[in-house]
């Protein structure tokens, strides 16, 4: 069938406009489904400035140094939360001052969380009987690499983790870590 000269065509802006709103409705649905998914894959960023974080104790509250250094004896390792929420352990040296360095607790192997042996003096992972010294190098496989460390700097009576990018002490070699 013809269409009659005068017969009403509907005019492109309603088209256009209606097109319009049904894309941004697609649009703004699509986006509000991916965006938590896109959040879950960037980590949070946290903590003091220059990336690191403030040690925290079992409990989630800051560690304050001097009433830590006052309930601990040289030579203590003790778990605390450190960078990226691993279990870190607080180094007490000789002089009964915090280390420079924290260990990072998780096994090399499969990523046990390993316990400090203050009998033996050095880590023992009781998933596979990895072993470390008190420095956290391996000593005994089936771990590959030594724990991995981090700065623990004092500031203001507390105790602030950052990334270890220094060469390890106990290898001489680059951070496998970083």
């Amino acid at each position: 069938m013809a269409q009659a000269s005068g017969s009403k065509v509907p005019d492109m802006g309603r088209r256009q406009f209606m097109n319009l709103l049904s894309f941004g409705a697609v649009t703004g649905t699509a986006i509000g489904a991916l965006y938590p998914v896109v959040k879950f894959f960037i980590p949070p960023s946290s903590g003091a400035g220059g990336g690191g974080v403030t040690a925290k104790d079992a409990l989630g509250n800051d560690i304050i140094v001097s009433e830590f250094l006052s309930a601990h004896v040289a030579g203590d390792r003790t778990l605390a939360q450190g960078l990226k929420g691993d279990p870190t352990y607080l180094v007490v040296t000789e002089d009964k001052s915090i280390g420079n360095y924290g260990l990072n607790a998780v096994c090399t192997h499969l990523g046990c969380v390993v316990p400090w042996n203050a009998n033996e003096n050095k880590f023992m992972c009781p998933c596979h009987g990895s072993q470390y010294n008190n420095e956290g190098k391996v000593v005994r496989g089936p771990a590959p690499l030594s724990l991995a460390l981090v700065n623990a700097n004092v500031t203001d009576d507390k105790i602030a983790f950052t990334q270890w990018t220094e060469t390890d002490f106990r290898t001489g070699e680059a951070p496998w870590w970083t």
